[in-house]
């Protein structure tokens, strides 16, 4: 079977998966998942490590659209209404969950000093697409909601200066003071260059976009400009994600009637997204269930309660609404692509750590990957903001606002 015919296999079945999920009550990106887990390297091998790997530009191109849509929610006059918050908020749940896991693994588990506190680091992180799509499914809307995209979007900014300090941190512990001041530029390189990177695109896509004669067109200008800012990223040494994430946000806040180029993006996106999640479910590998042992499962419920014990503490401290403080830790379970990355990171930086560190990440991420969307649905749904984009005429055409799948 070629590859694009097992690609149509891939569509076709994850979209099933999603009519299935739809009938549990479920999220369609669990569908999408779980069909895309039958299909791949556990079960059913239609779809192998080779063909993972040539069909990896989809995720490039699934998770460049998602952070360039988040850049849409990042409108000036909508966050000075946020202010500090957001940031306070970040920061407290990124860090609980960073002091969960290193106290497990360190004082629980007696791990060394060095591991503990570089996986520690590696919890910090969210993964936005689950949630992302979750919330757009189901057309939610309210002040958790609003909170959750630049909670989410402002965590790998987070999560990627917590790794930089954490592996400095580590690598003077061992006794290796080569490369400190490296390891500790690298972050603020990383993160400095890749938000100047997409602001600079920001500004010549606005330009761009205006000269645009139909929505066609737009829509090529834009999808050629998120290919370019990752490629750009990728070959610099970036982020990606922050990269779209900024070249999104001065779209937005320069250009008046921003939601059609937002719009023009979604029109594409759909089929992405679906063959995305199914990939990323293929790729999951359950074997991986007899060798993470005790330690990965401490993990897993280590980082979601310092994730939900830090997002409470961060809203009850700015004053944020009631659903906020209940329901944002919830919605910020999913790791993906950030602590994938930061786990190749680790073999270059503590290779002795690494096939640890690895089994513990991917373990964590197929977990959350799958139980994610669903604790994101239940957040929304308790906070009671299924369906309010609605009930609410919005100044701005949102992230979430069309109900694609």
């Amino acid at each position: 079977m070629n590859v694009l015919l097992k690609l149509g296999v891939v569509l076709v079945v994850g979209l099933l998966g999603a009519k299935i999920a739809r009938m549990f009550k479920l999220p369609n990106v669990t569908g999408y998942l779980v069909a895309g887990l039958c299909l791949g390297v556990s079960f059913a091998r239609v779809v192998n490590a080779l063909d993972l790997d040539a069909l990896g530009v989809i995720s490039e191109v699934a998770l460049a659209i998602i952070a360039f849509s988040i850049g849409s929610e990042f409108v000036l006059k909508d966050i000075r209404k946020l202010g500090k918050s957001v940031v306070v908020i970040t920061v407290l749940e990124a860090l609980g969950a960073v002091a969960a896991v290193f106290a497990v693994m360190y004082f629980v588990f007696k791990q060394p000093f060095a591991f503990s506190v570089v996986i520690a680091s590696m919890s910090a992180s969210t993964a936005p697409a689950a949630t992302v799509l979750v919330m757009r499914q189901y057309r939610a809307q309210g002040p958790l909601t609003q909170t959750i995209l630049p909670v989410v979007a402002l965590d790998d900014v987070v999560g990627i200066m917590c790794f930089g300090l954490a592996s400095s941190v580590a690598r003077l512990s061992l006794g290796d003071n080569a490369s400190v001041l490296q390891m500790l530029t690298q972050p603020a390189v990383e993160i400095f260059g890749s938000l100047a990177l997409g602001a600079v695109l920001g500004v010549l896509l606005t330009w761009l976009a205006n000269t645009a004669a139909d929505r066609d067109e737009l829509q090529g200008i834009t999808l050629g400009a998120i290919a370019a800012a990752t490629g750009l990223a990728s070959y610099l040494d970036l982020s990606p994600l922050l990269t779209c994430i900024a070249m999104g946000t001065v779209l937005a806040n320069l250009k008046r009637n921003s939601s059609r180029v937002f719009g023009s993006v979604n029109d594409f996106a759909a089929p992405v997204y679906v063959l995305f999640f199914a990939l990323a479910g293929a790729s999951l590998d359950m074997s991986i269930l007899r060798t993470v042992g005790a330690i990965g499962v401490a993990y897993i419920f280590a980082r979601a309660s310092g994730k939900m014990l830090g997002a409470a503490l961060g809203a009850k401290a700015v004053k944020a609404d009631e659903n906020v403080v209940k329901y944002l830790g919830l919605a910020l379970l999913p790791q993906g692509g950030v602590s994938i990355g930061l786990a190749v990171l680790v073999r270059q930086i503590l290779p002795q750590y690494a096939p640890a560190v690895t089994t513990i990440i991917m373990f964590s991420v197929m977990i959350y990957e799958i139980l994610g969307p669903i604790c994101a649905k239940i957040a929304i749904q308790k906070a009671g903001e299924i369906g309010g984009m609605d009930k609410v005429n919005q100044r701005h055409v949102p992230i979430v606002e069309e109900l694609v799948f």
